[in-house]
C-alpha cells in the first residue's frame, strides 16, 4: 500500500494520520492532511488529537470540552504538558477526571479485531438479510441493483487520494 486516504471532514480521524502514508482528505477545502498539515489545521501532532478534542470538546460527538479552555490554550497545553495524563493536577484541577473521560471517548480504538485476511472484506453480493430489509421496506429496486452490480463482477479500481 502506498498510500491510505481518509475521506472526511471529521476532526477525531484526524489522530489516525502518519506522516503522509495516511493522510486525511477534506474534499470540501480541496485539502490534504498529512502529519505536518494536521500540526498546521490543530496545532498538535496527530496522536494528540483525543487531547487536543477533550479539552476544546466535539459538538458533533456530544461532549463539551473544559470550560475556559479554547483550541489555541489547548495546543499551548498540550505542547507544554504532552498528554493529559501527564498534566500537572494543578493545570486542570477539578476538571481532570471529566478532560480524562472525554479523552477516552475522542479517543479511537485500534484494539478490535477486525479482520485476519483482507479478502474478508471482499464484498460477494447482497446477503440474505438484504433481501429481508428490501422486503420490509416494501422496494426491491436496491436488490435489484445489488444482484445486477454482483453479477457484473465489477471491481473498484484502485485509487490515489490526489484527482486527477
Amino acid at each position: 500500500m502506498q498510500q491510505a486516504c481518509i475521506w472526511t471532514p471529521d476532526k477525531d480521524l484526524a489522530q489516525c494520520v502518519e506522516g503522509d502514508r495516511v493522510v486525511q482528505v477534506l474534499r470540501r477545502a480541496k485539502t490534504i492532511l498529512d502529519a505536518a498539515g494536521v500540526r498546521a489545521k490543530f496545532g498538535v501532532n496527530p496522536e494528540r488529537i483525543p487531547d487536543l478534542l477533550a479539552l476544546v470538546g466535539d459538538a458533533a460527538d456530544g461532549y463539551p470540552g473544559i470550560a475556559g479552555i479554547g483550541r489555541i490554550g489547548a495546543a499551548r497545553l498540550i505542547a507544554q504538558h504532552g498528554a493529559l495524563e501527564d498534566f500537572p493536577a494543578a493545570v486542570l484541577g477539578k476538571d481532570r477526571e471529566r478532560a480524562l473521560l472525554f479523552k477516552d471517548l475522542a479517543t479511537l480504538r485500534t484494539d478490535a479485531r477486525l479482520f485476519d485476511d483482507v479478502e474478508e472484506l471482499r464484498w460477494r453480493g447482497p446477503t440474505t438479510a438484504f433481501a429481508g430489509v428490501a422486503a420490509q421496506i416494501g422496494d426491491e429496486r436496491p436488490l435489484e441493483r445489488a444482484v445486477q452490480a454482483a453479477r457484473s463482477g465489477a471491481e473498484l479500481p484502485a485509487a490515489s487520494c490526489r484527482r486527477e
